[in-house]
Protein backbone atom coordinates (compact mmCIF):
# COMPACT_ATOMS: atom_id res chain seq x y z
CA UNK A 1 0.00 0.00 0.00
CA UNK A 2 1.45 3.24 -1.05
CA UNK A 3 2.02 5.75 2.13
CA UNK A 4 -0.27 8.63 0.45
CA UNK A 5 -3.19 5.63 0.81
CA UNK A 6 -2.28 4.23 4.13
CA UNK A 7 -2.07 7.59 5.41
CA UNK A 8 -5.89 7.73 4.39
CA UNK A 9 -6.39 4.51 5.82
CA UNK A 10 -5.18 5.65 9.36
CA UNK A 11 -7.00 9.01 9.21
CA UNK A 12 -10.55 7.47 8.50
CA UNK A 13 -9.82 4.80 11.06
CA UNK A 14 -9.14 7.07 13.95
CA UNK A 15 -11.97 9.48 12.98
CA UNK A 16 -14.18 6.53 12.92
CA UNK A 17 -13.25 4.82 15.99
CA UNK A 18 -14.92 4.74 19.30
CA UNK A 19 -13.58 6.68 22.28
CA UNK A 20 -12.50 3.80 23.61
CA UNK A 21 -10.35 2.75 20.70
CA UNK A 22 -9.02 6.09 20.53
CA UNK A 23 -8.29 5.31 24.22
CA UNK A 24 -5.88 2.41 23.45
CA UNK A 25 -4.38 4.60 19.93
CA UNK A 26 -3.54 7.17 22.34
CA UNK A 27 -1.52 4.79 24.44
CA UNK A 28 -0.03 2.64 21.93
CA UNK A 29 1.18 6.11 20.36
CA UNK A 30 3.01 7.07 23.00
CA UNK A 31 4.18 3.67 24.03
CA UNK A 32 5.69 3.24 20.26
CA UNK A 33 7.10 7.28 20.61
CA UNK A 34 8.54 6.32 23.63
CA UNK A 35 10.86 2.83 22.49
CA UNK A 36 11.71 5.07 19.39
CA UNK A 37 13.14 7.78 21.63
CA UNK A 38 14.89 5.04 23.77
CA UNK A 39 16.45 3.66 20.20
CA UNK A 40 17.65 6.96 19.25
CA UNK A 41 19.46 6.75 22.48
CA UNK A 42 20.73 4.00 21.55
CA UNK A 43 22.16 4.99 18.25
CA UNK A 44 23.13 8.30 19.35
CA UNK A 45 20.44 10.14 17.55
CA UNK A 46 19.39 13.31 19.54
CA UNK A 47 17.27 14.63 17.25
CA UNK A 48 15.65 11.65 17.01
CA UNK A 49 15.86 11.37 20.79
CA UNK A 50 14.04 14.72 21.07
CA UNK A 51 11.53 14.19 18.88
CA UNK A 52 9.94 10.87 19.68
CA UNK A 53 9.98 12.30 23.47
CA UNK A 54 8.36 15.30 21.96
CA UNK A 55 5.39 13.31 20.35
CA UNK A 56 5.37 10.98 23.41
CA UNK A 57 4.83 13.85 25.99
CA UNK A 58 2.08 15.66 23.67
CA UNK A 59 -0.16 12.45 23.87
CA UNK A 60 0.54 12.16 27.25
CA UNK A 61 -0.42 15.97 28.06
CA UNK A 62 -3.43 15.14 25.77
CA UNK A 63 -4.30 12.25 27.80
CA UNK A 64 -4.34 14.12 30.94
CA UNK A 65 -6.37 17.31 29.49
CA UNK A 66 -9.11 15.06 28.97
CA UNK A 67 -9.77 13.86 32.18
CA UNK A 68 -13.13 14.78 33.84
CA UNK A 69 -11.98 15.23 37.72
CA UNK A 70 -15.97 16.07 37.87
CA UNK A 71 -16.82 12.24 36.78
CA UNK A 72 -13.51 10.47 37.41
CA UNK A 73 -13.23 11.63 41.04
CA UNK A 74 -9.83 9.62 42.65
CA UNK A 75 -9.27 7.76 39.45
CA UNK A 76 -8.91 11.00 37.48
CA UNK A 77 -6.37 12.28 39.92
CA UNK A 78 -4.51 8.93 40.44
CA UNK A 79 -4.52 9.11 36.28
CA UNK A 80 -3.58 12.67 36.49
CA UNK A 81 -0.22 11.70 38.92
CA UNK A 82 0.59 9.10 36.42
CA UNK A 83 0.75 11.13 33.92
CA UNK A 84 2.68 13.89 35.64
CA UNK A 85 5.18 10.84 36.29
CA UNK A 86 5.49 10.06 32.98
CA UNK A 87 5.61 13.50 31.91
CA UNK A 88 8.38 13.74 34.22
CA UNK A 89 10.24 11.03 32.82
CA UNK A 90 10.49 12.11 29.45
CA UNK A 91 11.70 15.18 30.17
CA UNK A 92 14.42 13.49 32.10
CA UNK A 93 15.13 11.07 29.59
CA UNK A 94 15.26 13.90 26.79
CA UNK A 95 17.60 15.93 29.11
CA UNK A 96 19.70 13.47 30.74
CA UNK A 97 19.91 10.87 27.75
CA UNK A 98 18.05 8.44 29.78
CA UNK A 99 17.02 4.62 28.85
CA UNK A 100 16.27 4.49 32.54
CA UNK A 101 13.45 7.40 32.63
CA UNK A 102 12.00 6.02 29.47
CA UNK A 103 11.74 2.40 30.54
CA UNK A 104 10.36 4.10 33.43
CA UNK A 105 7.49 5.75 31.27
CA UNK A 106 7.20 2.91 29.16
CA UNK A 107 6.37 0.81 32.05
CA UNK A 108 3.74 2.82 33.70
CA UNK A 109 2.20 3.30 29.86
CA UNK A 110 1.85 -0.04 29.30
CA UNK A 111 0.61 -0.95 32.28
CA UNK A 112 -2.44 1.43 32.52
CA UNK A 113 -2.82 0.35 28.06
CA UNK A 114 -3.39 -3.47 29.75
CA UNK A 115 -5.68 -2.23 32.30
CA UNK A 116 -8.00 -0.08 29.94
CA UNK A 117 -7.63 -2.84 27.14
CA UNK A 118 -8.81 -5.57 29.77
CA UNK A 119 -11.81 -3.13 31.59
CA UNK A 120 -12.92 -2.22 27.88
CA UNK A 121 -13.01 -5.76 27.09
CA UNK A 122 -14.97 -6.73 29.68
CA UNK A 123 -17.62 -3.97 28.87
CA UNK A 124 -18.53 -5.24 25.33
CA UNK A 125 -18.42 -8.73 26.90
CA UNK A 126 -20.74 -7.53 29.36
CA UNK A 127 -23.08 -5.82 26.92
CA UNK A 128 -22.82 -8.79 24.23
CA UNK A 129 -24.49 -11.03 27.51
CA UNK A 130 -27.44 -7.82 27.68
CA UNK A 131 -28.01 -7.62 24.18
CA UNK A 132 -27.55 -11.51 23.39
Amino acid sequence: MSKNKYGKYQKTSVQSASREKLLLLLYEGAIKYMKRAKHAIQKDNIKGRGENVGYAYDIVCELNNTLDHNVGGDIAKNLEKLYMFVNDKLVEANIKNSEESLDDAIKVFQILYDGWKEAIEKLKAEDKKKVG
